[in-house]
This record gives C-alpha cells, structure tokens and sequence, in this order.
C-alpha cells in the first residue's frame, strides 16, 4: 500500500473497505505488512507540544520573584563599585539556575519515561492472532478487537458489532453513548450519525466490534483538535501556588526590610555606601534560593519511588494529595482480594447444595452432594454446568512452559469453566456443538448477561447469566415456592463470603432470537432458573497488612464491591476494613437515602455493595461532603466519572481499562491495595521532606538577617560580607537542601495523622522550632562576634570566623532538621548518602574559600587555624545540643502519654 488511500470510508462496504486497505478481515495484516506501513506513515500519535529546550529550561530558572531581588542587589553592588561583590552574586544566581533547569530536565524526562509506561494499548489480529500491541504501533488495515472499556486507538470502519456503543462525547459533543452498526451510510452523513464508524480518542460503553483502521495520527478526526491543545501545560498543583504566594510573600518581606534599613541607617548618619550594602546583604539573606530547586527535585524524587513501588503517577498534585488522603474507596476484587475466583459450592433446583473442592484454576477436585459424589449423570447438574460454559466469554488455558493453569478473559467467568472442567465438561466441545447465535453482553447497570445458542434440537435456547436479584426478577412466577428457595439460599452464600450468580435458561425454541433485541427488559418471563453457583475470592496476604496500616496512619478504608452486601461485609471484617459496629449498605438503600441521611451514616458504613457507577459518584461526593480527601480505585468504564471528581483517583494497571486509566491520577501497576498504601506513604514523604527544607532555610534566613541587624543596631561593624551571607545561602544551603528532600522516610509516616489540607507550610509546630533554633544560632554567632571584637582580633579575622560559625552552625541545623522528635545522632548523617556527600562537598568548598587566595580575597576572608576552626565547631555545635535537649523532652513527655 502506497500512502493512506483517500476514500469517504462510512459510505463503503465492509468488504469494500478491507480490499482498499490491502488487508484481511479475519486474519489482519502480517507483522512484516505493519512493519512496513509503520515505516511509511510514521506512529499512530498527534505531534505532542514541544519539548522545551536546555536552553529555554534555563532561561525560566529567572523567572521568580526571588532572583529579580537578587539581581537588584547585583546591580547596586557594581554601582558602588563591589564588583567583586556583583559577579559573585550573578555567578551565584547563574549556578543556582544550570542546577534549576538540570534537575527540570531531568523530572520531565522521569514523567515521559513513566507516561510511555501507562500508554494506551490496543488489541488486534496479526495473521490470525490476537495481540496486544501499543496504540502507536497501529496502522491503516490492522483489524481492531473492541469490546466495552476499550478505548479506540485509531479511526476504524465497523466490519462486525454485536450490541455495540460508543462515548463520543470527546469527539462530537454528544453526551450520551451512541449506537454503532455495520450499515453502509451514505455520503453525506454528519460526523456525530456516522454509526459504521468508531473514532481515535473516543471509547467502547458496551458490546463488542471487530474494525479495520483507516486513519491514524494526523489524519484522524481528533488529530485536527490536538493541534489546538498542543501548548497545553499541566497546570501547577496547590503546593506550587502555595510555594509561589510564599515567595512573593518574601520578597515584600525583604523589600521592607531593604527599606526599614536604609531608613534606620539614615538616621543614624551611616555612609550611604556602607548602608547601601548592609542593605543589600539584609536582603540576599532573606532569599531561600535553594526552595524552587527543592520543589522540583522533591516531587521527582517522590514519583520516582511510586514507580519503584508499582505506582505510576500521571497528575503531579497526586503527590501531595496522597499525603492528605482519609479515606481510600477499594474495589474488593482483585485489589483486595487475589482475582482467583474458585467456585465453592453450588445450588441446584430443589433445594440441592453441592459443596466443590479444589482451588485455583487447575480443573482438579470433586463434586460432592453431602457424602456421595456427583457427576455429569445428574441431570439438574449438567444443565446448569452447561449453561454456565455457553453463557461465557472466558477461555481457560492449559499448563505450559512450566506454567501452570490460566485464563483468558473475566476471573468470574473462568472459575465457571473450571468447575465445568472438574465434573468432566468439555468447554470447547460444547461450544461447537452449541454456537452463539446472539447476545446481550455483560450490562454493570443490569448486573447480568444474556447468550443466544444453537440447541440440540431444531430451534434455539437463550440463557442469562448474572447476580441473583437481576436475574430472578426475569424468571416465571409460577413456581414461587423455587424462586423464594433460591433468595435465601443466595443469602446463606453471601454469609458465607460467596459471590453469588444465578443462571437461567429458555425452553428450546425458534422464538427467543428476536426477544434479544429488546433487551433484557424483553426477556421477563421467558426463562428458568437452573441454579446458584457460589465462588470465592481470597483476600490477599498482603491486604491485611494495609489495611491496618491505613488505619494506623489516621486512613479509614471503605469497601465499593459489585457482590452481595453480606459477601462484601464477611470479607471487610475478615481484612479489618469493618469493625464489630460498620455496616454494609447496597445499591437499593443507598437509593432510598436522601443526602442528610446519606452523610449522617457515612461514618457507620465500612462496604458499599451492588452499587451502579452514579451511586460510586455519589459516594465520592458525599464523603468530600463531609471534608474527607478520598482516593477511589477503579477500572471499568463507568468508574471514570468518579475516579476523576476523587482527590486521587486510582486505575488498576492490570484489569483497568484505558479509559479508567485517563481519568486516574495514579495508575497501580500490580492492582493491589498494599500498593496503594506504599504510594500514600511516599506522598508523606515527599510532603515531610519538603517541610524539612522550608524548616532549615527559613533558620538559615531569619539567623542571617537578625545577626547583621543586631550589629547595625548595636553600632558594630558588618559581622558578613554581601558575598559571604549569598555563599551561605547559595553553596552552604544548596549542597544540603537539594540532598535533604532525598531524606528516606523515617519510619514512622504511617503514624502520624493525615496531613491537613488547609495546613500552612509554616505551621505552629514549625514555628516554634524555629523560634528556638533560630535565636541559639544568633546568640551563638552574635556572641562570638562581639566577644572576638572586644578582645581586639583584626576585623578580617572575626568576619572570617564569624562567617565560617554561621555556615557550620547550618550544618548542624541540617541534622536538627532531619528529624521533629529522633535524635540526630541515632540517625546519623551516613542513613541518606546524598546529604552526607553534600556535607563533604559542603565542607572542602569552605576550606577552598578560606584557603585559596583568589577566593579568599573574593569572598574578603583570611585563613583560620585549626585551634580557631576547632572552637568555632564547638561553639556551633550548641544549636545540636539544645536542640536534642527538645527532642528529648518531647520524647519523655510521648512515653508518658502512653
């Protein structure tokens, strides 16, 4: 095929369309015709917006409020005529910046590593098989497989559609799905009426498709929209605009500090020289340079970690909300539980129970009617057995490769082909002998589904397939006495932590094809029940450990589970989600509550049960009501609505589809609930990390400006240089503050309380720490200054000494900050190895400046001695030891409370 063939593709034939594209419509194209293709027509993607260059990186480092200040300040330095003073500031802000943009460059190629990772997938036949490719692998003629909860990865002409609709409101506005089928239309048809097509970036609600492709990338429908989204940015999460107000809030700051010296100094009588640079050097000092660096290398550290431990972010502002979340909605299947769905007992008409041995997917136990073993001779059995098979889309594989036993298709589903197996079925026998003629497939909103199939007779037998309150609500009411049998023997299931299915079946005849048509609505009244079949699926190993996890850090878990409320409440207690006094409630009640009683109950209710996707919303909605931040899994195409109000919505990466996987922030990699557990920690450690730094730099700052006020004040000389305090701030704090938001966790985030969202970053426990830290590094540095001055030391000296003081006093402040209540002498510096190579790093660069003369004379310091550098460090090391003497007592006073 040479280039993509121009044709109006709704208004041509299935078969017609199949010839064009040089394809096949039941084996698809080969791999070595797709290979080919991929090379002439380029991916199946829309240009993305462009990448900033290194260089444009770059130029945003200087785009905050904070460096303008410090380009001020440079610009006043040379107009004095500091030169010296002015490169070293620009030389600093420059550094700062390379380090900026090496570090964005890096966060954003983590992000489009972890994108490629969650990337939509497509199924399609390569010379006859089914296989999973990448949706930018697709190419003009490869036959799509569709089924509800597929996304449509390219623009496709319907060849077969069995029920089929589509959501294609992305695409055409229209807010409701619509209807597909295989007709040719003519011409002029509307893009919304085209029903013989499906469409790139739209979705599959319900049923099932077989389409070739006829148009990828550019030249889809939705190729021409993506160029008007190009220069879409993610938008900035909370934490960056609290971060951006805090910096324009320090910049007034500074601004009036800069101009209440000048002010004081005025009228003093100073030399407006020299008080132009105490100035100058109050402000420099007032500038946490080292914060948006450690913004950025905190949240990339963080998704980095969550990639580790299976959690693919996708929103940034998931991060930070992790760390806020108080309740976690769960799926049970799957997430909660293993997805190994093993049928356990069985219930056939006439009040009959058969208990089912064997686990797992192996087809190996017995099927036992009290003490006497049962087989295919039962009649009652066989035809419910065999209703089970037909009524089925799942296939079950058999061992190889040193594998064991699996299943292609829903767990539920192959449990039934398992049992089946067990009594001595032939699955794929009896499909052949029995063909689908027709179906209804699996409807969330009607909880059943219905097949169509070829009986051993001349006619047809339809049967349905599903939970037991849908299903017997189509069952004949003439044998009430069965149907009342089977309500309680469901219920005797459920208590029993079995899911429940109830299968029915027509009487064989040529009538109940047209019946499908109207749905399941049209089938009340026309079938019988055959039985309840009753599976379980075991909670996880794992899940009880999280659970109590989330409980121990302040994290209520609530069960949202399809089964029947009793199953869903025998599970939560036995993972711990339920206590002795929570509730269960399911998709009827929850109807008939209005929103104050839905809200007052909230706090009782542990599972949701038989819930269709509006109510998940409603949950969602509710529990935000009451001001919880709620993280809701999910991983079916009706879950989307609620996965994107949720504060963090959470996509299983396994059963997902990639529909729920777009509206999530987080995709799990593994579908377990442990994981998302080990994400929200992360999300307190990102959080905890970051407050550790805004902690030490707010020290740093607020130590720096009161020592030079306190000298101007008392009538001292400048105890620091312009240079010196951006040395501290620049060198001494950047070779620590970037390597402290790499901190590991200390152990005890899923201790501690949620962390409010309306919580300031400099809230009352921070404060008072820096109420004490801040004043002992004065008095420290300040005392030492005026005592070296009185005893009459050359000024060059005591500012050498009082500047090397200040920086070592930060590296004990580095360590104070490292912990609120561990003692830092029981972490140790060496538990995070990037901190204790900033620490060495931090240091040769200190004797550089006091040692090599060109530095020195730079940065307007002498050499020290080492007894001068041996007092200076125990003086500094006063700000550790007051500050373990808090810990301590804070450490007593929690042993006492307990």
């Amino acid at each position: 095929m040479s280039g993509l063939p121009q044709m109006v593709w709704h208004a041509t034939g299935p078969d017609a369309a199949v010839r064009r594209l040089e394809s096949d419509a039941t084996l698809g194209l080969s791999p070595e015709a797709a290979a080919r293709r991929l090379a002439e027509l380029g991916p199946n993607a829309v240009a993305e917006a462009p990448v900033d260059s290194p260089w444009l990186l770059f130029a945003h480092q200087f785009r905050s409020p904070l460096i303008y200040i410090l380009f001020v300040a440079a610009a006043l330095a040379a107009a004095l005529g500091h030169w010296g003073d002015a490169a070293v500031i620009l030389g600093v802000v420059l550094v700062n910046a390379l380090i900026g943009a090496l570090q964005e460059g890096r966060a954003e190629r983590s992000m489009a590593a972890l994108r490629r990772l969650s990337e939509l997938q497509a199924r399609v036949l390569r010379d006859g098989r089914e296989l999973q490719v990448a949706a930018r692998a697709l190419v003009p003629g490869d036959v799509l497989l569709l089924a509800a909860g597929d996304a449509v990865g390219a623009d496709a002409r319907l060849l077969e559609a069995a029920s089929l609709a589509a959501a294609e409101a992305a695409l055409t506005g229209e807010s409701v799905p619509v209807g597909k089928r295989v007709d040719t239309l003519p011409e002029a048809t509307g893009l919304g009426d085209r029903r013989n097509m499906v469409y790139s970036g739209t979705y599959i609600t319900a049923g099932r498709a077989r389409a070739v492709v006829t148009a990828t990338g550019e030249h889809t429908e939705v190729g021409s929209i993506a160029r008007m989204t190009r220069q879409a940015r993610e938008p900035k999460t909370p934490l960056e605009l609290r971060l951006a107000g805090f910096g324009r809030q320090l910049v007034v700051g500074a601004l009036a500090l800069f101009a209440g010296v000048m002010v004081f100094g005025l009228l003093r009588g100073l030399p407006l020289a020299e008080l132009l640079m105490v100035a100058i050097s109050q402000t420099v000092s007032m500038v946490p340079e080292g914060l948006p660096v450690a913004m950025t290398i905190a949240l990339a550290v963080g998704i980095q970690r969550m990639a580790a431990r299976g959690a693919i972010v996708r929103r940034l502002s998931a991060v930070e909300t992790l760390g806020s979340t108080t309740v976690i909605a769960s799926d049970k299947t799957g997430t909660l539980t293993r997805n190994e769905m093993t049928v356990g007992a069985l219930w056939l008409v006439g009040n009959r129970g058969i208990a089912v041995g064997g686990v797992g997917y192996a087809p190996e136990g017995s099927l036992r009617e009290g003490d006497r073993e049962v087989s295919l001779e039962d009649p009652a059995l066989r035809e419910l057995l065999c209703a089970a098979v037909l009524c089925n889309d799942a296939e079950l594989m058999p061992p190889r490769e040193g594998a064991g036993w699996s299943v292609l298709g829903d767990p539920t589903e192959a449990a039934l082909l398992v049992v089946a197996a067990k009594a001595g079925i032939d699955a794929r026998a009896l499909r052949e002998r029995h063909p689908r003629r027709g179906e209804i497939p699996f409807d969330s909103d009607a909880r059943m589904m219905a097949s169509l199939h070829a009986a051993d007779e001349t006619g047809q037998r339809l049967y349905v397939k599903g939970a037991p309150e849908a299903v017997l609500r189509l069952c004949t009411a003439d044998d009430a006495p069965t149907l009342q049998a089977a309500r309680a023997a469901a219920e005797a299931m459920a208590q029993r932590a079995l899911r429940v299915l109830a299968v029915a079946a027509s009487a064989p005849g040529p009538e109940d094809g047209p019946a499908l048509q109207g749905g399941f609505d049209a089938l009340a009244g026309r079938v019988r029940l055959l039985g309840l079949i009753g599976q379980i699926d075991p909670p996880r190993d794992e899940a009880r450990a999280a659970v109590a996890a989330c409980r121990a850090a302040g994290i209520r878990p609530v069960m949202i589970t399809g089964d029947h409320k009793l199953t869903g409440l025998a599970i939560a207690r036995e993972l711990g989600i339920a206590q002795a006094q929570d509730e269960g409630l399911d998709g009827v009640e929850l109807e008939r509550l209005n929103e104050t009683e839905l809200l007052d109950g909230l706090p009782r209710i542990a599972v949701f049960a038989r819930v269709h996707p509006a109510q998940k919303l409603r949950i969602v909605e509710a529990l935000q009501a009451r001001g919880e931040v709620v993280a809701m899994t999910g991983d079916g195409v009706n879950d989307a609505p609620a996965l994107a109000r949720a504060d963090v919505g959470v996509a299983m990466g396994i059963t997902g589809t990639e529909v729920a996987k777009s509206a999530a922030k987080i995709v799990i990699t593994d579908d377990d609930f442990a994981t998302i557990v080990a994400a929200v920690e992360q999300g307190r450690v990102v959080y905890a990390n970051l407050k550790k730094v805004i902690l030490f730099l707010f020290v740093t700052s607020i130590d720096e400006v009161l020592v030079l006020l306190l000298a101007l004040l008392a009538g001292f000389p400048l105890p620091l240089a312009a240079v010196q305090i951006l040395w501290i701030n620049i060198v001494t704090e950047s070779t620590l503050t970037v390597n402290l938001v790499m901190d590991p966790p200390d152990g005890d985030e899923m201790t501690r309380a949620p962390v409010a969202r309306e919580q300031p970053l400099l809230d009352r426990s921070m404060l008072a720490r820096i109420a004490l830290l801040a004043p002992v590094a004065v008095a420290v540095t300040f005392g030492w200054f005026v005592w070296r001055q009185a005893s009459g030391v050359a000024y060059e000296v005591v500012r050498t000494e009082t500047f090397t003081l200040l920086a070592v006093c930060q590296w004990f402040n580095v360590l104070n900050c490292q912990s609120a209540t561990a003692s830092a002498l029981r972490l140790g510096v060496l538990r995070n190895h990037w901190l204790a190579g900033g620490f060495a790093l931090s240091l040769v660069l200190q004797a550089c400046v006091l040692y090599l003369p060109p530095l020195s004379r730079l940065f307007h310091t002498v050499p020290l001695s080492p007894l001068d550098l041996l007092g200076i460090a125990a003086a500094a090391s006063c700000v550790l030891w007051v500050e373990e003497l808090r810990k301590a007592i804070m450490r007593w006073r929690g042993s006492g409370k307990r």
